[in-house]
């Protein structure tokens, strides 16, 4: 006998009531962004045309999705994208997913760059590329030049300013901090931006199962206190920044004020801004005219 034919109505219906028993803590959210990556349908039309029924294949890929967020992968891994302000991100196992404090981080950024023309950009442990490829979509002449240790990394966010359109401004470099870039660019770079490592180890293993089992490690972890790789990036920076330049790092909320205070030899105009749910978050600075001892 024929299997019934089943609706969207009928897939959103089951998927919210199996993922509610399964422990997912948003299972509507889940259940519209996995039956929108099996059937092309934006959410809005998911509910437009509940009506209208999936085909063998979409279910197929549907009942797929749902097993492997029933078993905790990340919703974004699962769908293979990530909205990020303008855009929407490929993401992958491996690649670290992008976070909507982020956002804020690209907008500190582009509060200053805004009034420039053509800067020149550095973002530090790129990971899927999303701030360096959304500074360069959201400033039609800046240029980017991102790093990440992970070759996995590198390769996503070359692919996804590909997807955005603004390959031709960012290049994608592999390597740790700022070794893989030119000397040609000492002391050119208008802001050097980075979302780094920053979780206090010992945090780290406080972290939601859904994060431990399925992103990397090395894009977590921020050492003892959270900032080693900040220090690392904040003291290179000097060099390669121009006067003035824009230090603009995304820390954990419990060190944003601390990285303030260790900025003040070398850069001026600190300050903290707070994420969208009110946490210190963003860490700001403006490289010295000239290097103080």
């Amino acid at each position: 006998m024929a299997e019934r034919s089943w609706t969207s109505k009928d897939a959103l219906d089951w998927t919210v009531e199996y993922l509610t028993r399964k422990g997912d803590a948003h299972p509507r959210r889940s259940a519209e962004w996995l039956l929108s990556a099996a059937t092309g349908l934006s959410r809005v039309e998911l509910y437009a045309y509940h009506d209208r029924p999936l085909s063998p294949d979409e279910r197929v890929a549907f009942r797929g999705a749902i097993e492997r967020r029933a078993l905790g992968e990340p919703l974004q891994y699962v769908t293979g994208e990530m909205p990020f302000r303008h855009l929407v991100l490929k993401v992958e196992r491996g690649v670290f997913i992008p976070r909507p404090e982020t956002e804020v981080l690209v907008d500190a950024a582009l509060g200053v760059l805004s009034a420039l023309e053509g800067p020149l950009v550095a973002d530090v442990c790129t990971g899927s590329g999303a701030v360096a490829v959304s500074i360069a979509y959201e400033h039609p002449t800046a240029r980017v030049i991102a790093t990440d240790v992970s070759e996995q990394a590198a390769q996503a966010a070359r692919r996804n300013a590909v997807y955005a359109g603004v390959e031709d401004r960012v290049q994608v470099l592999q390597g740790s901090i700022l070794e893989p870039v030119s000397h040609e660019f000492l002391g050119a770079f208008d802001a050097i931006v980075s979302n780094p490592p920053y979780i206090p180890s010992a945090a780290v293993r406080e972290l939601p199962e859904e994060v431990l089992a399925y992103e990397p490690m090395v894009a977590l972890d921020g050492g003892a206190d959270g900032l080693d790789v900040a220090r690392v990036i904040a003291t290179e920076a000097v060099d390669w920044l121009k006067p003035g330049g824009l230090l603009a790092l995304e820390l954990d909320e419990t060190r944003a004020q601390a990285m303030a205070g260790e900025l003040e030899p070398h850069y001026e105009c600190i300050e903290v801004r707070k994420d969208l749910t009110g946490r210190d978050r963003i860490v700001l600075g403006n490289k010295r005219e000239a290097r103080q001892s």
